[in-house]
Parts: C-alpha cells; structure tokens; sequence
C-alpha cells in the first residue's frame, strides 16, 4: 500500500478510509497503529458506537501484529460511546483535545467516524465541530485516520471529505460468480499516488496489496542479444529460422488436448539442460499430474533449475499472481517462463481492458529483462478457425504458434502452424505432427 500512496500516508495528514461492513477498514487501521506506534510517538484507536471496543481488541488479538505488550504502553485504546451518549460531540471533541494533551500521540484513529453524524442537532452543528476537530488536529503534529462505512456515492455531499487530505476506498469487486478485493486512492493532497483498482487480500497478516501493474510505455534502447533461443522441438525451431529471440513471447494457441503443454514443457526443459533456469506457471495441472506428464518425456520437477509456481485457477487473483510471478522471475534467475494458461488468467479479471494491461506490462517487463516467455491459450474450434484469440493477445506477442486437430478419414491428427514472427523470417505450411515419448516430430 505504501509503494500505491507514492511512498506511505501522509505525515500529519487526515485520511479517510473508506468503504461497506467487511472490507478491512479496522484491519488496515490496526495494521497503521502498531506499524507505527512508539513510546515516545504512541496511537490512539478511539472507538465510538459502530462497534463495541472489545469486540475490536477480541478481534485484533488474532492478528499476526497485534502486540499485546505495546497496548497501554505505545498503543492505548479508549471507547469513546459513552461520552458521546452522556456528552455529546462537544464532550468527544473535549475528551479527544484531553488525551491528545496527555499522550502526544503520532496517530489516531477515530473508528467510525461516520456513527458520529446522528449527534448532531444539525448539519450546520456537524459542520461546527468538524471545523474544530481539523482545526485541533492541524495544530497539533499527528497523522489522522478517520473509518467510517461509506460509499462511493457520499463523497460528494458528507463534509468530512472536503477536509481529509487523503481519502482511501476499500472495497468487493464482482463479476459472475468471483468476487475479488479492491482498494482505491481517491484523493491525496500534495502528492502523487498509482491509480486505478489495485487487489488486495485479508488474511491474519492483514491487508496485502497488489499494486495494478500497468507499464507506461519505455521507448529507452535495451540489448536482448542476437542468440537464436531454441524451443526444445526441432521443427519448430526450423519453421521459426533457427528459433526465438532473445526475449521474445510466443503464444501457443489450440484447442483441447492437441500439445501446447507439452510443447511449453520442452522449451523449460531444453532450456534448464543448457543451463537456462526456467519456471512452468501453471493453473491447468497440480503438481502430481504435472509430474506424472514430465516423466514421460525423462524429466522431473524435482530438477532444481525448473521451478514450479502451480496456483488454483479457482480463487485466482490476478493482481497477486503477477506479482509473485515476477518475484519467482527475480529469486530464481529465470530466463524461460511458460505460462499454462492464459484462458484461466483471463477468467480472473474483472475487466478485459486491465487484463490487456497485464499482459501488456508483463510481456515488456519480461522482454526488458531477457525472459523469454511461451504462453498457451485454449481456443474452442477442434478444426475449423474464425478467429485466434480474443483481448488483443496474439497482437502482443512477438511469436503466434497455431496447433489445430485435422480430420483424415477415420483418423485424427495434429497440424502446427506459425502464423507470426515478429523481426524474423519462418514457414507459414502447416505441419502434421506426433508427440511420443521422444518428444514431437513432425510426419508431413
């Protein structure tokens, strides 16, 4: 979250966070407070009706954070219902001024903020004592942070927003039957911020965000080599002029069945034999059933030059899976990376304009530093073809590779055909082919 505000909340600022019941708000506000809190700089987590304090310390203790030997030393929490229900907002604003006197804190957190409302005789009155209480907090060298259950649709007319000087919006993402975590920056006074959706996750840890991956475009010159990258599949190579580019992306494309794993699996392999580390991204077959297909062909995934990062197609979050993607690029040195497949990626976003974002970015992050990437897509014609793939992907990558099934009477075989390389030469005939237990040779 830090690296999406341009570098952390601002300092001395009052943020707003955002967002309906369940989305993380007090998580993210706890996860704040004990990441930042200090004996000589300590927090304040000031709670008011919303929800009971503790049923918020009950729930806070089963959080990786959450430090009991800092809560009334660096941490203190206060309830704040009764004063509000004896006092009113005239007694939260003397209470709150009080503590502020006696603690100097570094951050507090007002939880919910926006359960203050119905104390106020009128809007006018709320207006009042908002003025006051930004005008004490202003005065006063400590960071913000104000939850309230919000929606999008208040931020033009609850006053409160005017003042805060950054407004953070957590929130559910759907689309059919997934549903995904978004967090949003809406405002940030002074600085610059990554916008758009960013995905996040909940867990004992806290909130995990994942920065939305969109490259703007790098005209700068880099170096790829001139090198030919063989496939591992001879008759590949030689339809490709001798193989890849350094670098370069290749999307494997067919139906069902017809060999883009196995093909993806020879490029890793070959490549780990002749001391290229590799990494098999997949979505389509666990480990044991990966494992049962290497073996076939001689290999192993216990080679510690082939990494493998398997992830559930079922509760996918594209903006994670990138993310730890080019982690695993980055550790383990890889220079060869199949992705299996993109249809399950593409069935994790919520949007085909952010899913062509992703591949976009991801492709040029991988080009820029060498990987060369295959990526298999699953299209539906078991022989005949309207059209290859939909979101732009085959436009993105330097190499489209088609793999279809023929139909020869009563037998049915395999065709390979390179429709596209990008800077290089190749044979566009389409090629019969086996795969055996000695790889795919090409038959006519």
């Amino acid at each position: 979250m830090d690296a999406v505000l341009g570098g952390g909340l601002p300092r001395d600022g009052i943020i707003l966070v955002i967002g309906l019941p369940g989305a993380g708000k007090t998580i993210m506000a706890q996860q704040c407070v004990f990441a930042n809190a200090s004996p000589e700089r300590p927090a304040l987590y000031l709670s008011t009706v919303s929800e009971p304090l503790e049923k918020i310390l009950r729930y806070g203790q089963t959080l990786s954070f959450f430090d009991p030997t800092a809560v009334g030393r660096s941490v203190h929490y206060e309830d704040l219902g009764s004063v509000l229900h004896e006092h009113g907002l005239a007694g939260v604003l003397d209470r709150i001024r009080s503590l502020i006197r006696e603690r100097r804190p570094g951050l507090i957190v007002i939880d919910s903020f926006k359960a203050l409302h119905p104390y106020a005789e009128s809007s006018s009155d709320f207006r009042r004592v908002l003025h006051h209480l930004a005008g004490m907090l202003s005065a006063y060298p400590v960071t913000s942070l104000w939850v309230g259950e919000y929606g999008l649709d208040e931020i033009a007319v609850a006053p409160e927003f005017a003042v805060a000087d950054a407004i953070i919006a957590l929130g559910s993402l759907r689309a059919g039957e997934r549903t995904s975590r978004g967090l949003q920056v809406l405002k940030l006074r002074g600085g610059e911020f990554l916008a758009g959706t960013h995905g996040y996750r909940l867990s004992s840890d806290g909130l995990n965000v994942f920065p939305r991956l969109a490259d703007p475009p790098d005209a700068t010159d880099y170096d790829l080599g001139t090198t030919r990258v063989r496939s591992g599949v001879q008759a590949l190579d030689d339809m490709l002029d001798h193989g890849y580019w350094p670098g370069a992306s290749t999307l494997l494309a067919g139906p069902t069945g017809v060999g883009k794993t196995v093909i993806g699996l020879h490029f890793v392999f070959y490549g780990a034999r002749h001391g290229e580390p590799g990494l098999i991204a997949t979505m389509q077959e666990d480990p044991a059933q990966l494992e049962r297909i290497v073996q076939q062909f001689g290999w192993s995934l216990a080679d510690d030059r082939v990494t493998l990062m398997y992830r559930s197609p079922i509760d996918l979050y594209l903006d994670q899976w990138v993310h730890e993607l080019l982690h695993a690029i980055e550790t383990t040195g890889a220079t060869r990376v199949l992705i299996d497949s993109f249809g399950d990626l593409r069935a994790a976003s919520i949007d085909p304009t952010r899913f062509r974002e992703y591949v976009y970015s991801l492709v040029h992050r991988c080009s820029r530093r060498g990987v060369s990437l295959m990526m298999t897509y699953e299209i539906p014609e078991l022989f005949g073809l309207t059209r290859l793939t939909e979101h732009s992907l085959s436009q993105l990558a330097d190499n489209v590779v088609l793999l279809q099934y023929r139909g020869l009477d009563q037998v049915i075989s395999r065709s390979l055909t390179v429709l596209k390389t990008r800077a290089s030469h190749h044979d566009a005939q389409a090629r019969e082919f086996d795969i055996t237990t000695d790889g795919i040779t090409i038959t006519r």
